[in-house]
């Protein structure tokens, strides 16, 4: 067998449409020499065989042949197949210059539904007089009911199959004559997912589990999650923790119990924004991505707080932690300084390791002190030493962190590692244990899952492949999509490691060039083991008693009522919503018309509503309108509302009691611009007159009062009155409706459009001011001119032209404070109704009004945008008014926002004065408190101290009593103020930092050092908190200083033992020196940007590396 040769293969848009196939000539490969010419020709996939078989179809008098024609069927794999042949091209229109060939399904029709046949194929062309003269092209595909066929639109050019092609003198299509023959290969596909598109591919039917959703970069999140969910001891311990009372979106145990039923009950996806939202994040953490260790670190301190003193307390240690002992072992006398700590995941070195073993045995390398790097032992001087660590214990269940990022000295940046490491199905950990552990049960581990990221440093995908069960099947666990995987892709494809000499490997290769990137960058990033012998308590089946009864219920019924309003948005096009104006909703109106509809500066009126089919006969609809606004006999009708071109929406004509009419006619008909009906009530109305025609008959005329004390605009009634009455009779209806004295003088006004409202002339009639059905006729006492000036004198409108031009300009503000203070109740949002024309001054007096601050106290902060975010302080001025403090160009109340800040001076004092914001750390490095001040720019740092800030904070009663304010520098070292810097120069952002300065500090001995302490997370670039200064001693051993950070910190004993400590030089990306126990940290000569750090996980989300976020859940 020759040696298989690289070909050019088609991609799949080539298959069909476009790639034309070379001629293939060599003498010593003949088309009928089978296993040569598959090994040539039929690419290794590296899938399972199930047959392979070859098909030989002769064909004559090729000029003559049908435009389409088929071979005869050929069985291959249990599926019988037919090769589909245009002699003359398939290219819908194009010249006939193609022949275009195929490989089609025998059968499709009679297959059972979702059938698939994965197949490999080659489709030859050879003289049939010597078969080493061809032409031939190969593809994959799944063949399924909507794809029976597969194959090549451009096989091959007529003309050179025709023609001799060089070196040979035949050609392949020889007196008309011709073979074709089909290379079959049926592979078998036990995941059932090979080459399948994914178009309407069910996750729970396939594999019994659904994916979660990526809310935009949170496929770490989903890979970790699956993996947490699919260990079903840590699902029941979630499961104990009361959540009865709980808020979904402020409850991170009920968010995380939520996701997790969803997972077990949904057949969709499960959306995971709820979760997000109890962890306090908000929509830009969604598309940030995180490390999957430090997620999975603060999601379990997170929920082990939440388990304190429940059913469930104490399961995340018993299922996570081990433990591991640091040791020096003196090699000549018999002592030895070891300290045990708990562990909840293991970070492995993969750069340099073959497998997961000789990472494990460089974790536990021994180091041996000697020479001038000798051990002082206590009461034993320098000794030669063995310094390591030893695991004392592992967990039912082991997270192993793949060292897969890392700096690199040569690049001088952080990459990621794709060097090839193994990892084992089943590994024995015994030989990593001390030698007092518990051996009375096997040590033995079986692989459970595996965390793959795809990419690098700078970004990729994250995605999980679990073996759920105990003796299941692996499967793949892609966000939204869930697959059945073989057992190579857990192992062999997430190894890692660059092809050799850039070949790709037998089982990538194929028509899919793009494999040959991706599987450089694919490899395992986190490993999750299960103890053998505690695998069938850590996955024990789940069973519906383990779900909490209160928790099944609400999901159950939140579901349930998910899907009625689901069902309800897929039937809206069946139905139509009618908004009902009512005699009551028009009493209570004020503004325009009868009802406010749409304003973008007021909201809409609150109307009944009315939802029925499109389909409902109007009389039947009648009836549900009594019903639902409960009408009880009362006779009545409805007017259809419409936008008339002057801008104002009335009553038009009322709907005829037509039984052949539906709702959708009606709308059609009388109101066909709206999307839904706009009706009015009109409850007992008048009979017609049978003695009048429609013209004559009496018009309905809608009154409103205007009240000039009240400053009120108010619907009174509406009316009807003949058309050649009087205006001025009006006047006498509205005595009667007021209970008014006869003699009571009355002004009318007609509503004619917004900013147009007309004085009306009492001895016309109302035919002639033009008066029509759902007319708006204001009225008001008339004033006597002192009266009037009287009104006016106070800012009132003192007639209802004006008043209506208030209406027009006004605009519904929601005031909101700039800054929370839980101590002051005043700061709360509120909402004015005010008119945008008026100045600032009136806008300043009615917030001080409602806030009882005096108005020149108040500051006020543009919104922008529609998310309402602070945008530019406000600076008072005369003639600015409303609307230019309102956002320009969004649509909608929410637009209208304001942000308030009450002030101790007026906002004239200001503009001498600086604001700061001062973080209180403290004595022991913690942020305790925020502080603001407003000081002259020309004080300095040291009045602020004296003055200001020492009476706002609490000092030790045995600290120095002395308070240090600085900014932070670089994220490592502090910045400190010497004192006299005036205010004014402080520059922006003020935001300092102050502490009480440390007795040791300031009685430090002269050969003690101050040196600089920082916080990061595993890198220091990360950096995190507030860095903070600290004594180092001549000759004292780190596990000494430790003990006195822990107290300046004032950190727990078992928060300390997760601390890493390093010695970070100026070099910036130079990798940290870890600080053993028995190192002196005074000995190191530190430069002035030399620091110690301190690695943790980040609880105070402010983690600061080029605009990442740390993970914070609150």
């Amino acid at each position: 067998m020759e040696t298989p040769q690289p070909i050019e293969y088609s991609p799949v848009e080539d298959e069909k449409a476009g790639l034309v196939s070379e001629m293939e000539i060599d003498e010593a490969l003949s088309v009928r020499d089978v296993p040569n010419f598959a090994a040539r020709n039929l690419s290794e996939l590296g899938h399972e065989v199930d047959e392979f078989k070859t098909f030989t179809w002769r064909l004559s008098d090729w000029r003559n042949l049908e435009k389409r024609l088929t071979s005869e069927p050929f069985e291959v794999g249990g599926h019988k197949w037919r090769v589909l042949l245009f002699p003359f091209g398939n290219s819908n229109g194009q010249g006939n210059d193609m022949v275009s060939l195929y490989l089609e399904y025998g059968d499709p029709k009679g297959q059972p539904a979702g059938w698939h046949v994965c197949c490999q194929f080659a489709l030859v062309m050879s003289n049939p007089h010597d078969p080493t003269v061809y032409v031939t092209n190969q593809a994959h595909h799944r063949f399924t009911a909507e794809e029976s066929d597969w194959g090549f639109t451009r096989f091959s050019e007529l003309r050179k199959v025709y023609v001799p092609q060089a070196p040979s003198t035949r050609p392949v299509i020889e007196n008309e004559t011709t073979e074709i023959t089909a290379y079959v290969r049926v592979l078998k596909d036990p995941t059932g997912v090979l080459w399948h598109n994914f178009v309407n591919y069910d996750s729970k039917k396939e594999t019994g589990y659904v994916g979660l959703k990526n809310q935009g970069a949170t496929c770490y999140m989903n890979s970790l999650l699956q993996s947490l969910f699919c260990t079903s001891f840590f699902r029941k311990a979630v499961y104990q923790i009361p959540t009865e009372e709980d808020t979904p979106s402020e409850s991170v145990p009920l968010a995380l119990q939520r996701v997790f039923y969803n997972l077990q009950t949904s057949d969709q996806p499960v959306g995971t924004n709820e979760l997000t939202r109890s962890f306090g994040w908000k929509s830009l953490d969604s598309f940030m991505q995180h490390d999957v260790q430090e997620f999975n670190r603060v999601l379990q301190d997170k929920l082990e707080v939440k388990m304190k003193g429940t059913p469930a307390d104490g399961a995340i240690n018993k299922l996570f932690v081990g433990k591991m002992k640091s040791y020096i072992k003196c090699v000549d006398v018999d002592y030895e300084s070891s300290r045990s700590e708990d562990f909840y995941d293991i970070q492995l070195n993969v750069k340099g390791m073959k497998d997961l073993y000789e990472s494990f045995r460089d974790y536990i390398q021994v180091e041996t002190l000697e020479g001038e790097n000798k051990y002082q032992a206590e009461g034993f001087g320098l000794q030669d030493a063995k310094k390591g660590v030893i695991f004392q214990s592992f967990p039912p269940v082991l997270h192993l962190q793949l060292k897969r990022f890392e700096y690199d000295i040569q690049r001088d940046a952080m990459v990621k590692i794709n060097d090839r490491h193994e990892f084992p199905y089943e590994i024995d950990l015994g030989e990593f244990l001390d030698e007092e552990a518990d051996r009375t049960q096997s040590w033995v581990y079986r692989l459970h899952g595996v965390l793959v990221h795809s990419g690098d440093l700078h970004g990729g995908h994250y995605f999980a492949l679990i073996k759920p069960e105990k003796d299941g099947q692996w499967l793949k666990f892609d966000d939204d999509r869930v697959t059945r995987v073989l057992d190579r892709e857990v192992t062999e494809d997430n190894f890692g490691g660059e092809f050799p000499n850039g070949i790709v490997p037998p089982q990538a290769q194929g028509p899919k060039p793009q494999l040959r990137a991706m599987k450089r960058f694919t490899n395992a990033y986190m490993l999750v083991y299960v103890r053998e012998a505690m695998v069938d308590q850590v996955l024990a089946p789940f069973t519906e008693a383990d779900t909490p009864s209160h928790l099944r219920k609400r999901l159950d019924d939140e579901r349930e009522a998910a899907e009625r309003k689901k069902r309800e948005r897929d039937e809206q096009h069946l139905y139509l919503t009618s908004k009902i104006i009512t005699d009551a909703t028009f009493t209570e109106h004020q503004g325009f018309d009868l009802a406010t509809f749409e304003d973008r500066n007021v909201p809409a009126s609150e109307l009944p509503a009315v939802r029925a089919l499109k389909t409902l006969p109007y009389p039947e609809f009648k009836e549900l309108v009594r019903k639902e606004l409960d009408l009880g006999d009362r006779n009545f009708r409805l007017w259809v509302l419409v936008n008339r071109q002057n801008k104002t929406v009335r009553p038009d004509v009322p709907i005829p009691d037509d039984p052949s009419k539906t709702l959708d006619v009606i709308r059609n008909d009388m109101a066909a611009r709206q999307a839904d009906l706009r009706l009015y009530l009109d409850l007992d109305p008048p009979a017609p007159n049978p003695k009048l025609n429609t013209a004559e008959q009496p018009i309905m005329i809608f009154l409103k009062y205007f009240d000039v004390s009240r400053q009120t605009l108010t619907g009174l009634t509406k009316v009807y009155v003949p058309r050649n009455s009087k205006v001025g009779d009006l006047s006498t209806i509205i005595q009667e409706k007021m209970k008014w004295p006869p003699s009571t003088p009355i002004k009318l006004y007609e509503e004619i459009k917004p900013g147009y409202i007309e004085q009306m002339k009492p001895k016309m009639t109302l035919a002639q001011s033009e008066l029509q059905d759902g007319d708006v006729v204001c009225f008001q006492v008339e004033l006597s001119d002192r009266e009037t000036a009287d009104f006016e004198a106070q800012g009132m409108n003192a007639n209802p032209i004006t008043h209506y031009e208030y209406l027009q300009n006004r605009v519904l503000v929601t005031f909101k404070p700039k800054f929370d203070d839980p101590k002051d109740e005043r700061l709360q949002p509120f909402e004015i109704m005010l008119n945008k024309k008026i100045t600032y001054e009136k806008v300043a007096d009615a917030v001080g009004k409602k806030l009882k601050h005096d108005p020149l106290k108040l500051r006020f902060t543009t919104a922008t945008g529609p998310n309402g975010a602070p945008k530019t302080v406000v600076k008072k001025s005369q003639n600015q008014q409303l609307q230019e403090l309102l956002p320009q160009g969004y649509i909608g109340p929410a637009a209208h926002v304001i942000y308030y800040e009450l002030l101790d001076i007026s906002i004239v004092e200001l503009e001498t004065k600086k604001s700061l914001k001062i973080i209180w750390t403290g004595k022991h490095n913690k942020e305790e408190s925020t502080h603001s001040f407003l000081l002259p720019k020309t004080s300095n740092i040291n009045d602020l101290i004296e003055h200001h800030l020492s009476k706002n904070v609490t000092l030790s009663p045995d600290g120095s009593g002395k308070i240090r304010i600085f900014d932070i520098h670089g994220g490592r070292q502090q910045k400190e103020f010497t004192g006299g810097e005036m205010i004014g120069n402080v520059s922006e952002p003020t935001e300092l930092y102050a502490e009480e300065v440390p007795v040791e500090e300031l009685e430090a001995a002269e050969g003690d050092k101050i040196i600089n302490v920082f916080h990061y997370s595993k890198e220091p670039q990360r950096w995190h908190g507030v860095p903070f200064r600290f004594v180092v001693k001549p000759g004292e051993q780190f596990a000494e200083t430790k003990k006195r950070l822990q107290a300046r910190m004032n950190v727990s004993d078992k928060d300390i033992a997760k601390y890493k400590f390093s010695l970070i030089t100026s070099t910036h990306y130079k990798q940290p020196n870890t600080i053993e126990d028995g190192d002196v940290l005074h000995d190191h000569n530190f430069k002035p940007d030399d620091a110690l750090g301190l690695d943790h996980i980040d609880k105070t989300g402010k983690s600061n590396r080029s605009g990442e976020r740390g993970i914070l859940i609150r």
